[in-house]
């Protein structure tokens, strides 16, 4: 029982240490040296040879239009009839600024073109209009685009909602067969965090795939149950919905960067565009699935009800760690009488210690023997040798869905707790927190049962300091969880002691 209890633990660390960085997708390397339009303009015409190439049109100045809404200022341009970027009031980067999702100059969002070479990004349509500031009293606008020339003809109608992320475009297309269009590169994207995936998601029917510009080899191709592209962020991102049958979507790796498209028949297509943040119950309104650009993990089935709970108890209590404390009591509930169970098991192992040693060192040349009499020994006591692993065990995975959750949830990023926790998204300035819970940990550890020998203990008293360390660059809002989780075993596993001891030893 020693060395699988030992085991467990060992185990338990080490999922716990490399999870974070098991699902990690690497970063994509950096392009070199970045080529001038021209000679991507060029590049693709030599590789390209069956694709029209429209004129590029020089001689025009590019303009641009700003569209100004409660929650964004969009900026577009006569160059591709595209956007340049996105600026969003509501959330603020370390500097305090607006967050930017920003667009390419070479290959920028909803750019089109008959083949990945996206020609008539290259090219100026019209447009007529000026500045628009939706509001109260303008809650929809629309801007359109135009190009024609050389038998090509393009319409682009924007539809800009207030308080709404959500664009509508409508291309018409004459003159191909055929085009695509792309959410260009890293549009959405504001940070590339490591802890977790950054770049192209596609929907397929019920399957999110991510990809990472580093493992595309080669092109991905998805025709059918493509429900929408996307590229993404840690807590924002961009996404095209097809509202008309694609003919085809495509992932792939261009100068170190992982792009994605879909293809379209010529004539008249509608999508839903969205650039903004994982604002999981606003995305699940639009009902084009959308919502399942939040990752929940392995464990989502889990992680779903304790988000849902988590923003319950914000609701009622306006702080989200205060939220956080009542969701860990809360879970902690189910727990209570596997845990006492665990506790009243590893007693008993303890109490029977002495005649376990007995019984090892009489048989010590008999092995199936002395596993008899200690078998015959467990029933005699009642005793589960695993008793005392099992609810370790089972809340490992609430754990890891309360984890993804306070890692990706953009409802806390930026939210602060009290004093110097400001923002339970990010590590702990301080590291004030793991600190106090490396110390709760300790004192958990001095209070529990131990079966294990004083080699054992030594090397068990390692554990708080590994944790700790561990969850110094943990969001604090885990931290807190781990915190209070541990409070709380601590006053259970000190009630348990207190009741066993006035209980007469068997």
């Amino acid at each position: 029982m020693d060395k699988k209890m030992l085991l467990a633990i060992i185990l338990s660390i080490a999922i716990l240490i490399t999870y974070q960085y098991f699902f990690v997708k690497p970063v994509p390397q950096p392009v070199p040296q970045e080529k001038t339009a021209q000679e991507t303009v060029k590049e693709e015409t030599k590789t390209t040879e069956a694709a029209p190439m429209p004129k590029t049109e020089v001689s025009v100045t590019e303009k641009e239009v700003r569209v100004e809404s409660d929650l964004y200022t969009a900026v577009l341009t006569s160059k591709g009839g595209t956007i340049k970027g996105i600026e969003l009031k509501k959330y603020k980067d370390k500097s305090g600024r607006p967050i930017i999702l920003k667009g390419d100059d070479v290959l920028p969002p909803l750019a089109i073109g008959a083949d990945e070479g996206f020609q008539f990004s290259k090219v100026n349509f019209s447009f007529q209009g000026r500045d628009i500031k939706l509001g109260p009293e303008l809650k929809t606008a629309t801007l359109v685009f135009e190009y024609s020339s050389e038998g090509y003809s393009i319409r682009r109608t924007y539809t800009f909602k207030n308080n709404d992320y959500g664009i509508d475009l409508r291309d018409e297309v004459g003159g191909l067969n055929s085009y695509w269009i792309t959410l260009g590169k890293d549009f959405g994207i504001h940070e590339k965090d490591e802890s977790v995936h950054f770049g192209p998601v596609v929907l397929k029917d019920a399957d999110r795939m991510e990809f990472v510009a580093k493992k595309l080899t080669e092109p991905k191709n998805f025709k059918e149950g493509v429900k929408w592209i996307a590229q993404e962020d840690k807590y924002f991102f961009s996404s095209i919905v097809p509202k008309v049958q694609i003919e085809d979507s495509k992932v792939w790796s261009k100068n170190g960067d992982a792009l994605a498209a879909l293809k379209l028949p010529a004539g008249v297509s509608n999508y839903f565009i969205y650039a903004g943040p994982k604002e999981y119950d606003t995305l699940k309104k639009y009902g084009v699935g959308l919502e399942h650009i939040v990752d929940f993990g392995f464990f989502s089935i889990l992680a779903r009800p304790l988000f849902w709970l988590m923003k319950v108890f914000y609701d009622i209590f306006p702080n989200y760690g205060v939220a956080i404390i009542i969701l860990t009591i809360i879970v902690r509930i189910p727990f209570i009488p596997l845990i006492n169970k665990g506790q009243k098991s590893m007693k008993k192992l303890q109490d029977i210690q002495p005649r376990m040693a007995e019984i090892k060192e009489k048989y010590k040349k008999d092995p199936q023997k002395m596993q008899k009499e200690i078998m015959e020994l467990y029933k005699k006591h009642k005793v589960n040798p695993m008793g005392g692993c099992l609810p370790m065990l089972l809340q490992i995975p609430v754990f890891f869905a309360l984890y993804k959750v306070l890692l990706i949830a953009i409802e806390l990023r930026g939210a602060p707790f009290m004093l110097w926790i400001k923002d339970l998204s990010v590590k702990d300035p301080y590291y004030i927190l793991p600190i106090i819970m490396g110390a709760t940990m300790v004192i958990q550890q001095k209070m529990t049962p131990s079966t294990m020998d004083p080699t054992q203990q030594k090397i068990m008293m390692i554990m708080p300091i590994v944790f700790t360390l561990m969850f110094l660059t943990f969001p604090s809002g885990l931290v807190l969880y781990w915190l209070v989780n541990n409070v709380l075993s601590i006053a259970q596993q000190w009630h348990m002691n207190k009741k066993l001891a006035k209980q007469p030893a068997s």
